[in-house]
């Protein structure tokens, strides 16, 4: 049952927000009383933090998956960038905004959380970005991972890109193509070309 009340909840959460759920719409939704919740959750907080963390180890997983399986480290971030789009529902009524403003010290520790993963596995794949010479030899691995977290983090603060001008999808696509034309060989772009003319929204 608790499995169950995080999926229902996330649902609910990434399409209306974290604010505007209560613990009644989850109960009615499901079919279910509120008692059978607090069983389960002491409280909405308790439940947002379970909502949150079980939704970053479903995209690490994911994330891992497609690292394992990508021919290129080019393919791989627009493959990242459309399985993260999916599971957050195109950030439509924009969890992480809502999380920092109404859950602060959820959204901190998610943040670095989100880090050390993201550091991880973005300083791997520049690194085979390098070895098959799609990326510049002499990057800087470990600054331009950091960089990229902090520019994927950055393009989700709304009082800088708001939502009325900039969809979340733009934004990303966007970042990763300004991103990626920083650091490719020109063997590199050729392949980069191909994805922008492609997956362009």
């Amino acid at each position: 049952m608790r499995k169950k009340i995080i999926n229902k909840a996330a649902d609910l959460f990434l399409t209306l927000g974290f604010k505007s759920v209560t613990m009644d719409d989850i109960a009615q939704e499901m079919g279910i009383s509120k008692k059978t919740i607090y069983v389960h959750f002491a409280n909405k907080t308790k439940l947002v933090e379970a909502v949150t963390f079980e939704l970053f180890e479903t995209i690490c997983d994911g994330i891992d998956t497609i690292c394992e399986a990508s021919n290129n480290p080019i393919e791989e971030l627009y493959d990242i960038k459309m399985f993260v789009m999916h599971h957050l529902k195109n950030e439509k009524s924009s969890p992480q905004f809502q999380l920092r403003k109404y859950y602060p010290q959820i959204h901190d520790a998610l943040k670095i959380k989100q880090f050390e993963k993201m550091h991880d596995s973005v300083k791997e794949s520049l690194q085979k970005g390098v070895d098959t010479e799609l990326f510049r030899s002499n990057i800087n691995v470990d600054f331009i991972s950091r960089m990229y977290f902090n520019g994927m983090t950055g393009i989700k603060d709304e009082s800088i890109f708001p939502k009325k001008i900039y969809t979340m999808e733009y934004l990303i696509e966007s970042y990763l193509e300004y991103h990626l034309r920083a650091i490719v060989t020109d063997k590199g772009f050729n392949i980069l070309n191909k994805f922008i003319t492609s997956n362009q929204s």
